[in-house]
């Protein structure tokens, strides 16, 4: 599977008639660990792929002073994370390449349920003031 750079989507797909990204199932818990981990902004997920196509999800896994475990990269799941990339969940971004591999920094794809279209519009607040006499 080829892998190439997917933009986050930043118009609404009825407004434009295309169709927007195809409906997630439900998340084995595998996946659901993967995207707990890329959706943390403070543990950056890369993917490295090699010459030969070869491709691996990685974190730097920070120190747990509790465990003393950590300190470390670790890998992901392949086959969860190329799900979740098929699946539109996450998304890579820009290339960095050098001679024997190319990384791509992955991100989560925010995902909005589609409201039906017979769906009626919330209702909206209106405040009223009260004026002193």
């Amino acid at each position: 599977m080829p892998l190439t750079a997917v933009h986050a989507q930043t118009t609404d797909p009825r407004a434009n008639g295309r169709r927007g990204p195809r409906p997630c199932g439900p998340l084995s818990a595998a996946e659901a660990d993967v995207l707990r981990i890329v959706t943390d902004a403070r543990t950056p997920v890369f993917v490295t792929v090699r010459e030969g196509g070869r491709r691996r999800y990685s974190y730097w896994r920070p120190l747990d002073s509790a465990t003393g475990r950590g300190s470390c990269y670790a890998a992901l799941p392949t086959a969860e994370c190329d799900r979740l990339y098929a699946a539109g969940r996450i998304a890579l971004g820009e290339p960095l390449t050098d001679p024997t591999r190319t990384m791509y920094r992955v991100t989560a794809v925010r995902t909005t349920p589609a409201a039906p279209a017979s769906a009626p519009a919330p209702p909206r607040l209106v405040r009223t003031r009260a004026r002193a006499a």
